[in-house]
């Protein structure tokens, strides 16, 4: 994990680079057009995985449901033997079910386990992919930002997602919602309010444009509240 962030960071500080060799006034809304990309794939990514139905058949629904301690070592058990079944993605899926009822075991993780699945398989090939293109193509400045704009919004979506369930936050977080880069704790209640609508947890600004989308999608069927909660 250390050096996929390690290589990552050199990545990303080698794209702008490449966007700083060209510098526009386009740069501007090209950040900004990346931020907004960020945050929608942020929305349809939490959206795909809180409807995403879990595995049946492999205990989720009592670990889901479990009344007891979660320290105790009859749920750590039950945990471990139900996470055994699971495949990578089938985890993050559970994950973003599990957070509805617990908002706040969101928050306590590490910024490493919440981004950590982002950078190995997306954020750094995508990052490498651009730092090869610059190399072989002249990539315009504008174009650079972007997508630089993109990857680490994108890389540090669900981190901010986390910073939504926590009460203490580094300053820049802050200082980003002020900026409306991020969106508030008390916008994002909204989603969890009712679990269909606000689906975007970076800044929010996708969510005018998928909010009608998930109406369309929940209302052909698409999506189903069975998925909302591991079954039996």
């Amino acid at each position: 994990m250390r050096v996929s962030v390690l290589l990552l960071s050199l990545s990303l500080a080698g794209n702008l680079a490449f966007a700083l060799r060209d510098p526009s006034l386009w740069m501007l809304p090209a950040l900004l057009a990346g931020w907004y990309l960020a945050d929608m794939l942020s929305g349809l990514v939490h959206m795909t995985m809180d409807y995403f139905p879990a595995r049946l058949g492999v205990g989720l629904d009592r670990i889901y449901f479990y009344q007891g301690s979660r320290e105790s070592a009859d749920y750590q058990a039950m945990f471990r033997a139900s996470m055994g079944h699971l495949n990578p993605f089938e985890k993050l899926v559970y994950d973003f079910k599990n957070h509805h009822p617990r908002p706040h075991a969101l928050g306590r993780r590490t910024m490493w386990r919440q981004i950590g699945s982002t950078v190995i398989a997306g954020s750094l090939p995508c990052s490498l992919l651009l730092n090869a293109a610059c190399l072989i193509w002249p990539v315009p400045g504008w174009a650079a930002a972007g997508m630089l704009s993109l990857l680490i919004g994108g890389t540090f979506a669900q981190y901010f997602h986390g910073t939504l369930h926590r009460d203490e936050n580094p300053w820049i977080v802050h200082a980003m919602r002020r900026a409306r880069l991020l969106m508030t704790p008390e916008a994002h209640q909204l989603h969890h309010d009712t679990l269909k609508r606000d689906f975007a947890t970076n800044s929010g600004w996708s969510n005018a444009l998928l909010n009608p989308l998930f109406r369309f999608a929940y209302g052909r069927g698409w999506l189903r509240d069975e998925g909302l909660e591991p079954q039996g």
